[in-house]
């Protein structure tokens, strides 16, 4: 190996050619970002969203409705779900919070709410954060127990 042999890593170098050294280059002189104008500066950026001073598309589209900042998100999860979990897994007894985050249901920081479609066999206790009336209903006919968080 000599330094005449010497080469950078394969996908080390990403440029074909360095900008600024010289007019022998091809790419002297400007550097290829033209003559004068705040884009040929150093440091230049632009806002996101900036059309040159034109009433950007967010401005000027009307803007309608409302945003409840306190709003509660919950994952809803209904009944035959859980019954399927129950025959394919054989969970029994309870069944928390931390089962349905197990067997990927839902994740740790979402707030559970059962739904009441389809049907519950087992009477086993559940533990959500929320519940519907018919998923309530359908627990307890079946031998189980709704507890809320």
């Amino acid at each position: 190996m000599k330094l005449n042999n010497i080469k950078p890593a394969g996908g080390a170098t990403h440029n074909s050619k360095r900008l600024g050294r010289g007019q022998g280059s091809g790419k002297g002189g400007t550097s290829t970002k033209g003559h004068k104008g705040q884009k040929s500066r150093a440091g230049y950026s632009q806002k996101i969203g900036f059309e040159g001073g034109q009433m950007p598309l967010q401005r000027r589209l009307p803007k309608f409705g409302f945003n409840n900042v306190n709003r509660k998100e919950y994952r809803g999860i209904n009944l035959d779900t859980i019954q399927n979990l129950i025959d394919t897994k054989g969970i029994e007894g309870d069944i928390t919070k931390e089962v349905l985050v197990s067997n990927g249901l839902s994740s740790k920081n979402e707030m559970v709410k059962i739904l009441g479609r389809g049907e519950l066999k087992s009477n086993v206790s559940i533990t959500a954060d929320k519940f519907t009336k018919s998923a309530e209903e359908a627990i307890t006919k079946a031998g189980g127990k709704a507890i809320t968080l």
